[in-house]
């Protein structure tokens, strides 16, 4: 039987795993053992009342209850940026105009903003690509959705989520090269996580 269950220390392993099967650009579950580690101990302190809104966080893995085998991770972050900024871009419009030139161009643009403070985050969703029948995937990605239903004082109603961004076979961001390495001096994600373990990213919004 596949069940979802709460993370236990004893996961670390697998966590370490799944984090190799991403294929980058899953930012929120580096093959780092130190920050999967913090990970976990957060969401044990997360159940057991030990920490404020802001620092408080779920995590839920997919196991096979007669093999104990992990196949998959999820996770609910409750309050984004009350303790650090959580940045995403806004996808706005800037217009340039002028009747005496008879210019009139209206330009899509990015503007950086915090609108998603305090809200409550669906993140870390990976399946290993072994597991993705018999739908794993839908019960996996579901599960945050039904225990949200079910401790709806715990969240904000106002929920989020991150998609992540292409990134091809080689390690290639397209949204990254563009944008992101012109404003960060690291350009290893792993050297991100292991400078601010935990800390958040920029994403497009």
């Amino acid at each position: 039987m596949r069940v979802i269950r709460p993370v236990e220390h004893a996961d670390i392993a697998a966590l370490m795993q799944l984090a190799g099967k991403t294929g980058g650009g899953l930012t929120s579950l580096p093959a780092n053992e130190a920050t999967l580690a913090a990970r976990i101990e957060r969401a044990l302190k997360t159940w057991s009342g030990e920490l404020p809104k802001g620092e408080q966080g779920y995590v839920f893995v997919l196991e096979d209850s007669e093999t104990g085998e992990v196949g998959g991770i999820c996770a609910i972050e409750v309050a984004v940026g009350l303790n650090d900024p959580w940045y995403n871009y806004r996808v706005g419009t800037l217009v340039h105009a002028s009747k005496e030139l008879n210019v009139y161009n209206a330009l899509p643009t990015l503007f950086l903003s915090n609108d998603h403070t305090g809200s409550s985050e669906l993140c870390t969703l990976f399946l290993d690509p072994e597991w993705r029948k018999e739908g794993n995937g839908y019960l996996l990605s579901k599960s945050r959705f039904m225990f949200m239903a079910a401790f709806r004082d715990k969240f904000n109603e106002k929920v989020v989520a991150e998609m992540r961004g292409v990134i091809d076979e080689h390690g290639y961001s397209p949204f990254w090269q563009s944008l992101g390495k012109r404003f960060f001096l690291w350009i290893s994600a792993g050297r991100i996580f292991y400078a601010v373990p935990g800390k958040k990213r920029l994403s497009p919004s």
